[in-house]
């Protein structure tokens, strides 16, 4: 299996000081004082704008990204980040209307865009990913804040530091992203 690679830059339009990995990078800021742009080379990759894998999340594809501030309305500098493991096989994931995997439940194996429409379900609380990488996003139609899911349980989002956001569609992470 192929590791991605995602180089960092100090400053915007790939200048400064860089730093490349292609792993996972809990604290950036032990290699560079700051990030202003970035370039996936290969694979998939989650930033995050605190350390620890915390903060606000962004999924970045293959591309270069020369000012990733301004283009994803970031307000702070990526801090740390997480390869995404390609993921081929069958996608499974079970949703749930409550914390603590309560209320109204309903299975995924495929990209869905509004729960709301699709299982009358006003909320996502808590989940179980089987199998796969997905993206679960805090409005319909995939936008609004996201959150990287990887197979586990996940009984309260409020408790990952979501607070006040529940999750309204969920999208797989395909192989596409090399």
């Amino acid at each position: 299996m192929t590791m991605g690679k995602i180089i960092f830059y100090e400053d915007r339009n790939f200048q400064g000081r860089h730093y490349e990995t292609s792993s996972d990078c809990p604290e950036l800021t032990s290699y560079l004082s700051r990030c202003h742009s970035c370039r996936v080379e290969s694979g998939c990759f989650m930033v995050y704008d605190r350390p620890n894998y915390m903060g606000n999340q962004y999924f970045m594809r293959r591309g270069e990204y020369a000012d990733y501030m301004s283009m994803m309305g970031m307000r702070e500098c990526i801090r740390s980040c997480r390869t995404i493991p390609m993921h081929r096989g069958q996608f499974r994931m079970k949703i749930y209307e409550r914390e603590n995997f309560g209320g109204q439940s309903h299975e995924l194996n495929e990209d869905c865009d509004n729960i709301q429409d699709r299982f009358r379900m006003n909320d996502c609380m808590s989940c179980h990913v089987m199998d796969g990488h997905w993206l679960m996003y805090e409005q319909p139609h995939y936008r609004g804040k996201m959150m990287y899911m990887r197979p586990g349980e996940y009984k309260s989002f409020r408790d990952m530091g979501m607070s006040g956001t529940r999750f309204m569609s969920m999208r797989r992470i395909m192989d596409s992203c090399n």
